[in-house]
């Protein structure tokens, strides 16, 4: 791959990365919510899950799921349930405790919001697409082993989408430090974790192949 399409494929990953999507609006929820390590955490899940669409654009599982009306749905919907899902018992902790969504912060492990990001970025069938869709445009279909291409620049993409999730956990993260004083702003900050994830389903939901 000539340097120069390099570079511009490593500036175009880098806008659309910087653009906000379900991704980066899970990463915002959990930082505000559970804190700046939290954050980071659902940003490497996050890349996990990447990993998986990279390896299915690679393996051409990826062309099945835009062609198959049934299998996007389910995954889409899946995908719905399971956001939604995490919305409706951040609430519930919301009740349980007078102090809201981060007085069970100690008691969510690392791995349970490692593997939540990693789920949530799986059941998101618009990512396959969205590799399918946007990866062969800098793949010469003609060149050698085109499969270790599409590989590459799928690293390469999920790699940068990482890095901004990582800073955004950090935005969020501290921002949250800086406000958390109140208890007041803790329940309110536990509200609106739990509406965007029950947001992030219904938007899941509501999307279409295009």
């Amino acid at each position: 791959m000539a340097t120069q399409d390099l570079l511009f494929f490593a500036m175009a990953s880098l806008m659309l990365n910087l653009t906000p999507g379900n991704d980066m609006l899970y990463v915002a929820s959990r930082s505000a919510g559970q804190g700046i390590s939290a954050g980071i955490v659902s940003a490497l899940g996050i890349m996990a899950g990447c990993l998986v669409h990279v390896a299915a654009a690679v393996a051409g599982l990826s062309a099945v799921l835009a062609k198959s009306a049934t299998a996007f749905a389910i995954i889409k919907y899946a995908g719905a349930a399971y956001l939604i899902y995490l919305g409706i018992i951040s609430l519930i902790s919301l009740k349980q405790s007078p102090f809201g969504y981060s007085a069970k912060k100690s008691n969510l492990s690392y791995r349970k919001i490692f593997i939540q990001g990693a789920i949530t970025n799986v059941l998101n069938p618009k990512v396959a697409l969205f590799f399918l869709a946007f990866l062969p445009q800098f793949v010469d279909s003609a060149s050698p082993s085109p499969e270790w291409r599409i590989l590459f620049l799928g690293i390469w993409f999920d790699i940068s989408g990482t890095l901004v999730n990582i800073a955004v956990a950090f935005l969020f993260g501290k921002l949250a430090i800086w406000m958390s004083k109140s208890p007041r702003f803790i329940q309110i900050q536990g509200r609106i974790t739990a509406i965007m994830l029950i947001g992030l389903g219904i938007k899941v939901a509501m999307a279409s192949k295009k």
